[in-house]
C-alpha cells in the first residue's frame, strides 16, 4: 500500500476579492473530489485574495497507481480556468 499528499500552490490573477477567489477555487476542489473521489481541501492563504494552497490525499494499493492519480491530478489542476499553477509538493507517506 502507498499513500502521498500533493499540495498545489495557485495563484488567481483574474481575483479581486475572496468571493473571487473561492469561484475560482471551488470547481478546482469540487472537480478532484468528484472525478478522482479524492480527499481534497484548500489548506493556506484563507484571506489571501490572489493566492490558494489546495491539498489532495492519495492511497491506494501499489505504487505505480499512485503515480498515475498523482500525474493526472496534476494535470487538472494545471490547467483549471482562472488559476497559475505556482508549485507542486509531493509528501510520501510510510505507511508500513
Amino acid at each position: 500500500m502507498d499513500a502521498a499528499v500533493v499540495r498545489f500552490e495557485l495563484h488567481v490573477p483574474v481575483s479581486r476579492s475572496l468571493k473571487a477567489k473561492r469561484a475560482a477555487i471551488k470547481p478546482i476542489v469540487e472537480g478532484l473530489r468528484n472525478r478522482f473521489h479524492l480527499s481534497v481541501a484548500e489548506v493556506d492563504h484563507h484571506d489571501t485574495w490572489q493566492r490558494s494552497a489546495v491539498a489532495v490525499a492519495i492511497v491506494a494499493a501499489d505504487h505505480r497507481h499512485v503515480v498515475e492519480v498523482l500525474e493526472a491530478v496534476e494535470r487538472f489542476v494545471a490547467t483549471a480556468p482562472d488559476v497559475d499553477l505556482i508549485d507542486t509538493a509531493i509528501t510520501w507517506l510510510d505507511v508500513d
